[in-house]
């Protein structure tokens, strides 16, 4: 371990502003959000098992001395919560994952899965606020909305007659939800099913279903506090918790060469496009909600009186409160005022309902969705949670990606191209293969990579002392400097892509 003294931290502070270039101010206010609203709700759990946070992130200070992680240390954080899955068919060829805690516990979370009763893959990340809560519900249960809208009445009545079927292979999960609220979660899927059999639909299209299960789940997160109380007159404090705190989302759906993604809020999603040239093109496949998409800022003007303006969006913030401008939960800014006074003010008090809160709801759930027709030259698509993008832009990371792409095969044995080969010609290939190995990444998994490099990464290369400084700093002053970071990474398969009917 390396030391340094605590009374030298406003050095070490000063210098990691520069590094991030201003981007104190951005998150500190985002830090001072999310502090308030648990100061407000108070964490309530509601999975047995928390995702790993590192014990940097942690205490790490004894006798007022504060512990640096060596390089060594540095990489085994950063790999913590890595995941990678490869596939034998399909255009996707495999995909990297991985995140890395700012606060803890972390409020990022993550799940990538195969559809069981439709051939689609689908992976998601979901960027919390206000708590864990509402993204780790969010996360545990919106591929089975989505999956379930898909599929014709008769196939939904089957999976009733046999509930132990499922519709979704997870492939990542992190989460296991405690046993009262998996129970109210299983009901409202039963119910959510029953619906879809008795309710005439004739678009079972991607698009329809993607809006149909996030509009449904967000309902659900309501009806599950509302119903009880209006019952029964009783309130659990954990469908309350999930309801109160809430998640943007980005998910996407993968199905030979057509890809959809849905967008909620700031997370991501962006193409690394290969030209014939071999450079390395971007396309941005989302769009966020926030301040500075003006045709959201008019959305939401369009929604209220003209007298609200001043009011509505305050300090690029939905009332002056929350920065992404549609989220799942976050029922602050959707129930009225009433119900607000009737289940949130009794707990947690008279701040439950915001200021110049007059004509509810100000927040939807509504996705945007996009869609793209894959083609060869598409290599793979990185979805990630602001926390990434704050720190890189889309078309760095995905140089980044691409340049892993390149150095990664070096991971690999070397495979002689035919049986009858020269020692000459195998003699080139290792002074080859030799040469290329200086560009060999230090990671296998590219979203290691990429967070490796959003957060210690200068112009001249990766800064062991940045990255190590940032890892070592407690929750309370890293949300100053940067956010949870989650990142999937989607590799296609070129081949199989130039095989597809045009």
């Amino acid at each position: 371990m390396i030391y340094f003294n605590v009374t030298n931290i406003s050095l070490v502070l000063r210098t990691c502003i520069k590094l991030n270039r201003g981007f104190l101010t951005h998150a500190s206010i985002k830090h001072s959000f999310n502090i308030n609203c648990q100061r407000l709700f108070g964490y309530v759990p509601i999975c047995s098992r928390r995702i790993h946070t590192s014990k940097t992130n942690r205490q790490m200070q004894k006798d007022g001395v504060t512990l640096i992680p060596s390089p060594q240390e540095v990489t085994l954080i950063l790999r913590k919560n890595e995941f990678n899955k490869e596939f034998s068919s399909g255009s996707v060829k495999s995909y990297d994952s991985n995140q890395l805690a700012s606060n803890d516990p972390i409020e990022d979370t993550r799940c990538e899965g195969q559809c069981k009763l439709t051939p689609g893959l689908m992976m998601g990340v979901f960027d919390g606020h206000g708590g864990p809560a509402c993204a780790q519900v969010v996360c545990k249960r919106l591929l089975d909305y989505i999956s379930a809208a898909m599929l014709p009445a008769d196939t939904i009545n089957s999976i009733l007659k046999e509930p132990q079927n499922a519709l979704m292979e997870i492939y990542n999960d992190k989460i296991e939800l405690i046993n009262d609220l998996k129970l109210i979660y299983d009901n409202s899927l039963k119910n959510y099913l029953l619906e879809l059999t008795r309710t005439p639909r004739d678009d079972l299209s991607v698009n329809t279903a993607m809006e149909k299960g996030v509009l449904q789940l967000d309902s659900d997160l309501s009806r599950e506090v509302i119903e009880q109380f209006y019952s029964n007159g009783y309130i659990n404090q954990k469908t309350l918790s999930v309801a109160l705190s809430g998640a943007v989302v980005c998910v996407s759906y993968i199905n030979g060469p057509h890809l959809h993604v849905a967008n909620i809020g700031d997370c991501n999603a962006v193409l690394g496009t290969l030209t014939d040239d071999n450079e390395w093109i971007v396309k941005k496949i989302t769009k966020e909600h926030n301040s500075e998409n003006f045709d959201e800022l008019k959305r939401i003007w369009s929604e209220h009186p003209d007298e609200e303006r001043k009011t509505v969006i305050r300090r690029d913030r939905l009332l002056g409160e929350l920065a992404p401008l549609r989220s799942m939960g976050d029922y602050r800014y959707k129930w009225s005022t009433e119900l607000l006074s009737n289940v949130a003010v009794p707990l947690i008090g008279e701040k439950a309902i915001p200021a110049n809160y007059h004509t509810p709801p100000y927040l939807t759930a509504k996705p945007d969705i996009y869609y793209h027709r894959l083609t060869p030259k598409d290599k793979f698509l990185i979805m990630a949670s602001d926390g990434l993008w704050d720190m890189l832009t889309p078309l760095q990371a995905v140089k980044l990606v691409g340049e892993h792409m390149k150095g990664k095969v070096f991971y690999n044995p070397l495979k002689l191209p035919k049986k009858n080969i020269q020692l000459g010609d195998i003699n080139e290939l290792l002074l080859h293969r030799r040469e290329s190995l200086k560009t060999k990444p230090k990671d296998r998994n590219a979203a290691t990579h990429l967070i490796r490099h959003a957060i210690g990464g200068t112009e001249y290369g990766i800064d062991h002392s940045r990255l190590s400084h940032l890892l070592s700093l407690t929750p309370d002053v890293s949300r100053m400097f940067r956010d949870d970071i989650t990142v999937t990474i989607a590799y296609f398969d070129s081949e199989f892509l130039r095989q597809c009917p045009t």
